[in-house]
Order: structure tokens, then sequence, then C-alpha cells
């Protein structure tokens, strides 16, 4: 048959389909890889916090990937721990700063119209029943007793489950990195052993109190791993706070400072932990819907073999003990979130 028959130009019309439905399919491909381009993926994380340089330098260590970025002059570290995208962030000593580093927090991390930050954690020391002991209250006040505030249900939940699995926590205690000096691990150095065998405690209300009412005490560069303003790994930014130094020293000459801050629950108490800020970062997280969890280790308590007169004698002596054990379960808690 010659070129110009019907059945050759139906063979061409054909074709030319074919290649006009390729187009449009490699048009629709482009246009989509294009879209998925320009629309990139808001990563979820998990927001931790501790107030000191000790708390936050054992899950700071753990963490792999770090980049920072600083929001309202708060350094937030960012990075992977146990698999999880996280947060990592120091709120300093006290609710004043606990509220304004955690309201930091929620208002920058974003997805569009909604939270980037998956939950909230704080991990840290506190004064409790007995050194070396895990803390998970179910609830936390700010005012006494008059308002309460719950955990998340779901995390408490999975708290209970992890607290199961026998977490390894130190009962040997290390002597730490009080100048952050970093020169050795904090770990390689102990000395004594509490009496007591370390155990998770979940349950019960943790009280948060403010004993310089309402100030922001501010950190100290250089204050090592109690009064600084950064974690020992990354003490060379401490420069930048310089102006801080002497108002920062002169906060903790209070007394009022040290007959409150963390001291010891007496076994008559109805709070299971007592601290300074947990109960206010966890106000600013529920009150936008965002899961929280406190978790805090006991730094001055019951055990001790020496006998030190409480807290603060207690806490700096036990602090790293404390800061290791609130971190491990932190982290074995991470997999579950």
């Amino acid at each position: 048959m010659g070129a110009g028959t019907p059945t050759h130009r139906g063979e061409a019309v054909t074709v030319i389909r074919r290649v006009v439905l390729c187009l449009a399919l490699l048009a629709g491909c482009v246009a989509g890889g294009a879209a998925q381009a320009s629309a990139p993926r808001c990563n979820s994380r998990i927001l931790i916090l501790s107030a000191m340089p000790v708390e936050l330098g054992p899950l700071l260590a753990q963490t792999a990937g770090r980049t920072t970025v600083t929001y309202d002059g708060h350094d937030f570290y960012l990075g992977r721990l146990r698999g999880r995208d996280v947060a990592l962030a120091l709120t300093g000593i006290g609710p004043v700063n606990a509220t304004r580093v955690t309201r930091s927090a929620l208002a920058h991390f974003r997805c569009g119209s909604r939270s980037g930050l998956s939950a909230v954690v704080f991990s840290g020391v506190a004064g409790g029943d007995a050194i070396g002991n895990v803390v998970v209250p179910t609830a936390w006040t700010l005012d006494a007793g008059r308002h309460v505030v719950p955990a998340d249900r779901r995390m408490v939940a999975n708290a209970r489950r992890v607290a199961r699995t026998n977490v390894a926590l130190e009962r040997q205690a290390p002597a730490g990195d009080p100048a952050c000096g970093c020169v050795i691990s904090p770990d390689q150095v102990s000395t004594v052993a509490v009496t007591t065998t370390p155990r998770v405690e979940v349950g019960g209300t943790g009280q948060t109190t403010d004993p310089v009412s309402g100030k922001a005490l501010p950190c100290v560069p250089g204050g090592g791993d109690v009064l600084g303003c950064t974690p020992c790994l990354m003490q060379e930014q401490a420069q930048r706070d310089a102006p801080a130094l002497v108002s920062g020293a002169a906060a903790f000459v209070d007394p009022a400072f040290f007959a409150g801050y963390s001291s010891p629950v007496e076994e008559s108490s109805k709070y299971v932990v007592e601290d300074e800020e947990t109960a206010a970062v966890a106000v600013q997280a529920v009150a936008r819907h965002v899961p929280f969890l406190g978790i805090r280790a006991v730094s001055d308590g019951a055990g001790d073999p020496l006998g030190l007169p409480g807290f603060p004698v207690q806490f700096f002596y036990y602090r790293q003990l404390a800061a290791d054990n609130a971190a491990r379960f932190t982290m074995a808690l991470l997999s579950r979130l």
C-alpha cells in the first residue's frame, strides 16, 4: 500500500497520540517534582531541656550531627539522639528563665500552622527521696498545689514501660567536670557509691518553687557545669555572654537561693521531687497542646555514705551521678516517643 493509505494514516495518528500522552506524563512528573522541591519537608523534633550544663552535657555528648541555631539569644542544639530528631537547650536556673526559653522554642520551632515540636522533655536533677533515683511525676505544680499540670498520659505510659526494662542506672558517683575543663570524661574518675540502689519511680506530683522571687538569674560565663551559660562541650561560646558575669555571680550570693533551690524532699512531703524549672516548662507546653514529661534524678536525699549536710553540699557532690541517671532514662525513653 502507498504512504497515503488509510491504514498508514491511522498508524500515524496512533503514534502521535502516544507521543502526546508521553509528553503530558513527563510534564506532570516534572511539575510534581518541582512542587515537591518547592515544599521542603518540615522535621518534627523532640525538645529536650535542662537547667544546667551538667544536666544537658550527657545528652549533648550522645547527639549526632550537631548544629546550633539561636532564637531570642538562646542556643538550641539540633541533631539526632537515639534515632530521633531533637533540639536541646539550657533554660538556665529558675522558673522565669525556664518559661522564657520554652516560649521561645514553642514560637520558633514551627511546621507552618502547627508546632514543629512533637514533645517536650525536661531532664535534670532535683531534691528527692534517695540519691540516684529517677523520678517521673505524673503531674507538676508551680504554686504549691493550687494548680496542677498533668504530664502527657501516653508519655507517662511509655515511661512506665521503659522503667520495667531495668535501665542501667549509676550507683558510683563520678567526680564530674565542675570547671568544664573537658580534659577527661566526667565519668572516668569515681568517688563513693550511694548506699541505696537507684531505681525509676513513675507517679506522684512534682513541685517547682522559686526561692528568688521572680528574678531571672543570669548565667555566669565560665561558671562551670552548674552556673555556666553553655554545656561543657560548647564552652567556647561563653565569651559572648561576658557582660552578664558580675550580675550573674552576684545572684548566687543571695542566701535564699541556696536555702530553697533543689532542697531535699522529706519523707512526709506530698511531692515526690522538688526543683525550680519543670512545672514552668509544663505550663507552657500544655497550654500549646504539646505533650510534656519531666524527668528528674535525685541529687540530694537519702543514701549518702558520707553523711553530707544536705543541699547544697550533697548537690555539688552527687550532681553528676544524678544528671547521668536522668540522661540515661531520657535516652531510653526516646525510642518510644
